[in-house]
């Protein structure tokens, strides 16, 4: 069912909304939280989508809050609501109500947005892009529990965690975190299966791909060990090594789709590590609403601590070095820092292996003396 309004209020809305639910036959509710979507009309659609299939395991309200202020002065005197309601199918397992602000009313969407909530139920906001630079400050963050943003959606990915670490409130969240939950996952399962010291770690991935970041920000901080960072090209990450005494321990996707995971002494398995759309990273974060002080803690590392290692690399020729890192992300390991020590060690054997014949010379040549002697 899909019912437009123009030029209304929030109470029409309300009361538009209680009339859909009783022409479907449900006079209850049944929704679990309200979910308030900060977009534009270029990104309504896939944000809408999104939600809806999200809506299948957590029914919700959604609230898409687009804002029209106008770029003429007659168009931003106009000051206009307009709602656009989706109900049933349309909907998927909850309510959808479409805001479009006019004029000035774009600068207080919360006055719109504070009559629609549902009563004694959480609220999330999620901004798909443009998200503002304190989520928690700004005043449809400020009505919400826990507050989504999505840092790849920046003109600056990996700068953008940096915002996000200086305005960190708890009950924040950012989608590149949510996208390594497999691989947060899978590596934590490697070493309770295989107990071991960690000496270091390398995390291979695309550049300007802030999950990559948080990723090695999250093994330093519980591994407390160097991270390397080496880019590739993709998709997203492309492995993570574990240097041990043993071996590495390596987790391996270079197509996006099925993972490798190799161990010293264990034969390579499959695991599953498919890159997730959006609808299942909304719904991911949906199951929890309290902070998560793991990411708090993981965005607030500096970025520049996996980049210690990169100036003591040795300068490669750029023709050779490019497709070696993209076609072979494995080969790059051995012009890392660690393998430096293997280039020093012939310049160090090489006088002592020249001293035993200098010793046998000089002992063949005190032997005549010797004998001139007796």
């Amino acid at each position: 069912m899909k019912i437009d309004l123009t030029h209304t209020t929030s109470s029409r809305i309300n009361a538009a909304l209680m009339d859909a639910r009783r022409a479907s036959g449900s006079t209850a509710a049944g929704m679990v939280l309200t979910l308030v979507i900060v977009t534009d009309e270029g990104s309504a659609y896939d944000a809408l989508k999104a939600a809806n299939d999200a809506s299948r395991e957590h029914p919700s309200r959604t609230l898409a809050v687009i804002k029209r202020a106008g770029r003429s002065p007659r168009a931003r005197a106009e000051t206009r609501l307009d709602a656009e309601i989706l109900v049933g199918s349309d909907a998927g397992s909850g309510e959808t109500v479409v805001l479009r602000m006019h004029g000035e009313l774009a600068a207080h969407a919360q006055s719109v947005v504070l009559p629609l909530l549902l009563p004694d139920a959480p609220v999330v906001v999620w901004w798909p892009e443009n998200a503002p630079l304190h989520p928690a400050n700004d005043p449809l963050g400020a009505l919400a529990q826990r507050r989504i943003t999505d840092a790849v959606t920046a003109e600056s990915p990996v700068g953008q965690l940096a915002q996000r670490a200086a305005s960190y409130t708890p009950g924040d969240t950012d989608l590149a975190w949510t996208r390594i939950t497999g691989w947060r996952s899978m590596l934590a399962a490697a070493l309770d299966q295989r107990p071991t010291a960690i000496t270091g770690a390398v995390v291979e991935g695309e550049s300007y791909n802030p999950s990559v970041e948080l990723l090695g920000l999250w093994l330093t901080n519980r591994l407390r060990v160097p991270v390397e960072r080496i880019v590739t090209g993709g998709p997203g990450i492309t492995a993570v090594r574990l240097r041990t005494k043993e071996g590495e321990i390596v987790l391996d996707r270079p197509d996006g789709l099925m993972g490798t995971l190799s161990m010293p002494g264990s034969p390579d398995r499959m695991v599953a590590l498919k890159r997730r759309d959006t609808a299942e990273l909304i719904a991911e974060e949906l199951r929890r609403l309290d902070p998560d002080d793991i990411y708090a803690t993981a965005v607030r590392t500096p970025v520049d601590r996996l980049r210690e290692p990169q100036p003591e690399e040795p300068a490669a020729p750029s023709a050779d070095a490019v497709p070696a890192e993209v076609a072979a992300p494995a080969r790059v390991t051995a012009k890392l820092p660690a393998a430096e020590p293997a280039d020093t060690a012939p310049a160090d054997t090489a006088p002592a292996e020249a001293e035993p014949p200098t010793k046998k010379a000089t002992a063949k040549k005190a032997a005549p003396r010797k004998r001139s002697a007796s």
